[in-house]
This record gives C-alpha cells, sequence and structure tokens, in this order.
C-alpha cells in the first residue's frame, strides 16, 4: 500500500524538484508551449534555481513543499511554491498595490504524470493553504496557462475560482495565454472530502 505525505523542500531536492518540472512541463504543455523551447530547458539550471529557493528565499512566507509517495521507496512526485503576492502576479495594467499584504501567489504547483489521481496534488494544495493561514494571508491567486485545462479543473474543484484577469507570455514570439484563478483562504481547516486528484 502507497501512501503520500508533504514536507517542506530540503537542499538536497532541488535536483529533483527541477526533474519533476521538466518531465511535467514537457509532457503537460507539449501542446501549448513550443517544442523547442521545451527540448531546450536546462534541467542543471533549473535546478540551481530551486537550490536559491529552498535555501535563500526572500522571506520566511515564501516556501517550496514536496509530495512524497512513500511504497517499499520514497520518491519526490510534485511540488508546490508560493509566497507572498508580488508584481509577478499582476495582469498588465493593474496597479502595483492590487495586491495587499493579505495575498499569496503560487508560482508553481506540478505533479509528474505518471503520480497523478494519488492526491497528491490535493495535499501540496492543503499544506499550502495551512501555511496562508499561518501567515495571515486572507486569499491566494494563481496563474495558469488558458490551454491547460487539467490545472484549470484541478484548482476549481477545489475551490479556485477566475477573477476576470488575463495576460500572454511571450515564449520565443509566440503569445500563450494565462488566466488568473483566486480563493479565499479559509480561516479555519477545511475536512477534505473530495476526491483524490
Amino acid at each position: 500500500m502507497a501512501l503520500g505525505y508533504v514536507r517542506p523542500a530540503r537542499p538536497e531536492d532541488a535536483g529533483e524538484i527541477a526533474r519533476i518540472q521538466l518531465a511535467t512541463w514537457r509532457v503537460a504543455y507539449r501542446r501549448i508551449l513550443p517544442r523547442h523551447v521545451l527540448d531546450n530547458l536546462d534541467e542543471a539550471f533549473l535546478a540551481r534555481r530551486w537550490s536559491a529557493a529552498v535555501l535563500e528565499p526572500p522571506s520566511g512566507a515564501h516556501r517550496v513543499l514536496v509530495a512524497v509517495e512513500q511504497a517499499e521507496q520514497s520518491y519526490l512526485v510534485g511540488f508546490v511554491a508560493s509566497g507572498p503576492a508580488d508584481a509577478e502576479a499582476l495582469a498588465p495594467g493593474e496597479p502595483a498595490d492590487a495586491f495587499g499584504p493579505d495575498a499569496a501567489a503560487v508560482t508553481d504547483l506540478l505533479v509528474e504524470p505518471r503520480w497523478g489521481r494519488r492526491g497528491h496534488g490535493s495535499r501540496l494544495l492543503a499544506a499550502a493553504v495551512d501555511l496562508w493561514r499561518e501567515d495571515g494571508f486572507a486569499r491566494a491567486v494563481a496563474w495558469a496557462f488558458d490551454g491547460d485545462e487539467a490545472t484549470r479543473k484541478f484548482l476549481t474543484s477545489t475551490g479556485w475560482e477566475p477573477d476576470g484577469a488575463a495576460r500572454a507570455l511571450d515564449v520565443d514570439d509566440m503569445l500563450v495565454p494565462q488566466v488568473r484563478l483566486h480563493v479565499a483562504v479559509p480561516t479555519e481547516p477545511v475536512p477534505d472530502d473530495r476526491p483524490a486528484d
């Protein structure tokens, strides 16, 4: 029987987080992002960025959590990164102060596709929400690719809703549309009776 849990990322996890990010993007975003962009992503570069995020976060409210599948062996299978909402969370034309200090932003939430539908995404999100509550955040936002139906469906199934904001990322001269979703952070833990993701 397999068990899953979430824990804070450790410095030695950076390489595995980068591998998961790369593997997931190459599967989930193959119809969204240009193939040559996905093919040319540098895993070592990503690992260095994740190492910095774990070792030197900009604040105590910036966190990287990992999901672990534990059976006969333990496997890192996904991760979530979040922190206070900043300029990266803004839509084009929004004022710099559109988000107050009570807003968190998810920058990454990925579960490697081969480990999907086992509850890891739900556990990652629930752990992040618990930490947002401790940090005093009242709401959270996340950007999702317009064509990433799996992420949008997962987030909306957990109470997130589009907030009407949209933007397009310039990825090697190709504009890739994104939509922003938001959710209120519950003041008390919510029992999870949803089906596993």
